[in-house]
């Protein structure tokens, strides 16, 4: 694991020394966005049609998307008694609830199931738990948490366009009928569906680079990012060992779902933030930092589960 992070971590640092360096004057946040539109738009569409379309959905589909929402509903709640306890204004519960809620499952919790468990179990666990559980509550939770605490109202309709309008989701949808139909795969589309879906990864992780903020940090902070990462990183996993248990997930599908659980905040709860006039400062500050410590936590997780649920090293 350690070995996988470390390959992973170079990528995180091209990202961040194109962050820093803005070689031929390139903006960094415009090349983020670019990176992410084509990855959002074309390669991860065509991920999700090589994972599925013949495989069909992963055969514990519900059981995944039922650890997914349950994890995000978990997360709010320990959101909730962090404000209650450090008695924050309403743009710091804003931030915080985002921050701890909704994880990086997809943009670092791809890259790292695949380099542990492969593709063939890696893109369906995480394709399920994004696309039919964590992302429609982005999309509707989410909002309604930043309209609710920030300064801004929430447009509902623009809401639901941003979910309606995700090639992704709709793709997943196609390759599941197509499997329905019994209608094969063409051989001459296998080498340009793996050849795009292997890029996913690599760019994923650049772009992850691309959206760390390094001018974030603010002292007065320190302890509520601290107590807020502890939540992220560990109270969070923790809940999903027992959810898994619970639901009755074995083997390698409950230590993939056990390390999901365990990722960093979002990168997109910064676009939230701006948005709705959230503490912005605060959430790339929470979102830097899990996303650091998870380079140490996510090895001390893998380590635990090899150990007592027998998850390969």
């Amino acid at each position: 694991m350690t070995g996988v992070l470390a390959q992973m971590s170079a990528l995180i640092l091209c990202g961040m020394a194109l962050q820093r360096l803005q070689p031929l004057g390139i903006d960094p946040e415009r090349l983020r966005r670019a990176v992410t539109g084509l990855v959002f738009n074309a390669l991860l569409p065509a991920l999700v049609l090589s994972a599925l379309w013949g495989a069909g959905a992963h055969p514990q589909g519900w059981k995944i998307s039922l650890f997914g929402a349950a994890t995000v509903l978990f997360g709010l709640s320990a959101a909730l008694c962090l404000d209650r306890a450090l008695r924050l204004d309403r743009r710091q519960t804003g931030a915080t609830l985002l921050g701890i809620a909704f994880s990086n499952v997809t943009f670092l919790g791809l890259p790292v199931l695949e380099r542990l468990f492969g593709p063939e179990l890696a893109r369906p666990i995480v394709i399920q738990i994004d696309l039919f559980s964590t992302a429609p509550l982005v999309f509707t939770l989410g909002v309604y948490i930043a309209s609710r605490y920030g300064e801004v109202r929430a447009n509902l309709s623009t809401a639901l366009r941003a979910l309606l309008l995700n090639p992704p989701l709709w793709t997943a949808f196609a390759a599941m009928m197509l499997g329905d139909f019994d209608i094969p795969r063409p051989a001459v589309l296998e080498p340009l569906l793996e050849t795009a879906a292997s890029a996913v990864a690599p760019l994923m992780l650049l772009a992850l680079g691309l959206g760390l903020r390094w001018n974030s940090w603010r002292k007065e902070n320190t302890r509520l990012v601290a107590l807020a990462s502890g939540l992220k990183l560990i109270a969070l996993p923790l809940f999903g060992l027992s959810l898994t248990h619970g639901l009755g997930i074995a083997g390698d599908t409950r230590a993939a779902l056990v390390l999901e659980a365990g990722m960093p905040s979002m990168l997109l709860g910064i676009v939230y933030c701006d948005r709705y006039r959230l503490d912005t400062g605060l959430y790339a500050m929470l979102a830097t930092t899990t996303t650091l410590l998870a380079l140490v936590s996510l090895p001390a997780w893998h380590l635990l589960l090899g150990t007592f649920i027998g998850s390969p090293a």
